[in-house]
């Protein structure tokens, strides 16, 4: 990881930084579209940060059962090692979700409506994140001017794919979340089925190990992630749970994202090259 700045012992890594950058903006865009919704609720802050924590005790779990298990087990003390890096995005959504879940319902809010609102504001915290990630891309040709020149090899710039795609997804979110919903969850299911594509088509990118060709674990957890989440959209279907009508896009609302996400794309691609190049 890019080291930034180092206080005796501790060092301040440029991953971090972009977490803790992107769970800020998450968060605070989260509790904006909350309060215009009526969930003013004081509790959704400290509902987001036990979740965000939640979240991250969760990646880590999943990244040493998972990824590299034997490494860990020879000496756990490494398994607090966060800061070196070594986090599962799908273990971090499995933890965030399950201690978001806990608290909404003890705190009596609305899970699904919730959720609905936390879809942009988690995708707009993931892309901003990523920006912050080394490089761990497949080897690609040096004639390709976007590639990555990482101790004389030229590897896929996988972590920008996904961030720029992850905006794009929080463009649509958005725009949904002005939108007529047919039934309370459909922001947050269209979330969860469209990162795990993100994840699936970055992991092409990428070098990981393999169970089957080019399949990875990442893309096996994001196809059961993908089935999972599409069973729910057929319940939630079922039951007809449809919302009240909403206000209408419009054209400046279309502009405005459309403005916002390209704008997102070229600032985060500016300081990934900056930083990482």
């Amino acid at each position: 990881m890019k080291p930034l700045i180092s206080f005796g012992p501790f060092t301040l890594y440029f991953f971090g930084l972009m977490i803790a950058v992107g769970a800020i903006v998450g968060t605070a865009f989260f509790l904006r579209q909350a309060k215009k919704r009526g969930l003013n609720d004081k509790s959704l802050l400290d509902i987001a940060l036990y979740s965000l924590i939640g979240g991250i005790i969760g990646a880590r779990i999943i990244f040493v059962l998972v990824y590299n298990p034997a490494y860990y087990l020879s000496d756990p003390i490494k398994i607090f090692f966060v800061h070196q890096g070594g986090l599962s995005i799908h273990g971090g959504l499995i933890g965030g979700l399950l201690v978001g879940y806990i608290l909404l319902k003890k705190h009596k809010i609305p899970v699904w409506e919730t959720l609905d609102i936390v879809a942009p504001a988690l995708i707009l915290a993931q892309g901003i994140s990523r920006i912050g990630c080394d490089v761990f891309g497949g080897p690609i040709s040096d004639a390709i001017p976007w590639g990555m020149n990482i101790r004389g090899e030229y590897l896929h710039p996988a972590q920008a794919y996904e961030f720029i795609l992850d905006y794009i997804l929080f463009g649509y979110l958005w725009l949904r979340l002005k939108a007529n919903k047919k039934y309370h969850g459909q922001l947050f299911l269209h979330y969860f089925i469209g990162y795990m594509i993100i994840r699936g088509i970055v992991e092409f990118s990428r070098v990981n190990p393999t169970i089957l060709g080019g399949i990875s674990v990442s893309h096996i957890m994001s196809l059961l992630g993908i089935v999972a989440a599409s069973i729910v959209v057929y319940f939630r279907k079922k039951q007809g749970v449809i919302t009240k009508n909403q206000q209408h896009l419009t054209q400046k609302d279309l502009i405005t994202t459309i403005v916002l996400v390209t704008g997102l794309i070229l600032a985060s691609l500016i300081i990934y090259y900056i930083v990482q190049g």
